[in-house]
């Protein structure tokens, strides 16, 4: 007797879900590469502006990684402040943003 372990496929993603995925995977290609080239000259001089770039750079990686999630469960383009649709043309932008500008302006000031 044997067990079928294999597991169903997940859903596809929807073209838009796509498209942000690829998106988010080149903003966070782009950052790792930004990292990288900091930590060689790091290697060189450290100095206080090259250590707030990488934790900069870190901090957006983060974001890219719960963009990421948010994609998978579903929620990837909703406002977190007012729970309204993103405009898509700020996801395009900034692929990994949490809020519309109005939500942002408010939490940053």
């Amino acid at each position: 007797m044997s067990l079928d372990t294999s597991q169903a496929d997940p859903r596809p993603l929807p073209p838009a879900a796509l498209d942000a995925r690829r998106r988010l995977e080149h903003a966070r290609s782009s950052r790792m590469a930004q990292l990288r080239a900091l930590d060689e000259a790091g290697r060189i001089a450290k100095d206080h502006v090259m250590s707030a770039q990488a934790e900069a750079i870190q901090q957006v990686l983060k974001e890219i990684d719960a963009a990421f999630a948010r994609i998978d469960d579903s929620s990837y383009g909703t406002c977190q402040g007012c729970s309204k649709p993103v405009p898509a043309e700020r996801l395009e932008i900034l692929p990994y943003t949490r809020h519309c500008v109005a939500c942002q302006r408010r939490a940053a000031a």
